[in-house]
């Protein structure tokens, strides 16, 4: 439940299809309040991190895995590469990395 009544609650599914075959899903965070950002990183393994203000997944690229991790126990030297996002018609898009610079994760209007 949102902590403010007045605030919409989102539910966000990170879908995951890899090139050779396989995919899965995961629930994220929920996005409460416009803090639904998800920043993507690529990592020096080849692992992808989504990013958000309250949660942190890792994905396998190989297997199409998704894990929850701590914030502590991700790699710093990653490259981003792009964000989910809001456009300014509140539309959820993905953002790539040369059409925006990465956007800090904290709660945003």
């Amino acid at each position: 439940m949102a902590t403010d009544p007045f605030l919409s609650r989102h539910s966000l599914t990170l879908s995951v299809t890899g090139g050779q075959g396989c995919s899965s899903s995961a629930e994220l965070f929920p996005d409460t309040g416009y803090a639904g950002r998800r920043n993507i990183y690529l990592t020096t393994n080849g692992s992808l991190y989504v990013v958000g203000q309250f949660d942190a997944r890792v994905i396998d690229t190989h297997s199409c895995g998704i894990s929850l991790s701590e914030f502590r126990h991700l790699q710093r030297e990653v490259v981003f590469v792009g964000s989910f996002d809001e456009d300014a018609g509140h539309r959820w898009t993905y953002f790539p990395s040369k059409e925006r610079p990465e956007q800090p994760l904290a709660k945003h209007t």
